[in-house]
């Protein structure tokens, strides 16, 4: 399992179309992966998941990934995380 903190730079946070993009990364692999904010977990291959989070910016996430091609989600999804801006 490899997991990350992650500060959330993206002004809009993980709103709509920040929270689409992670779910369309996140399905790509076969690998489990979880986004862990304020105690809770929500899975990032779950649209409705990542929307009830209400991550913001400033606020600071745990990724979790797990599975057979864990190395790359893992890639994937933190550049993806960490590069977000509203275009």
């Amino acid at each position: 399992m490899l997991e990350k903190r992650i500060k959330i730079k993206n002004e809009t946070g993980l709103n709509a179309r920040p929270a689409s993009l992670l779910v369309k990364e996140a399905t790509k692999y076969k690998a489990e992966s979880f986004i862990i904010k304020d105690g809770n977990e929500y899975n990032c291959k779950s649209i409705m998941n990542i929307m009830s989070m209400l991550a913001r910016q400033g606020e600071e996430i745990l990724l979790k990934v797990e599975g057979s091609d864990e190395e790359k989600a893992f890639k994937g999804l933190t550049d993806l995380i960490e590069n977000l801006s509203e275009e």
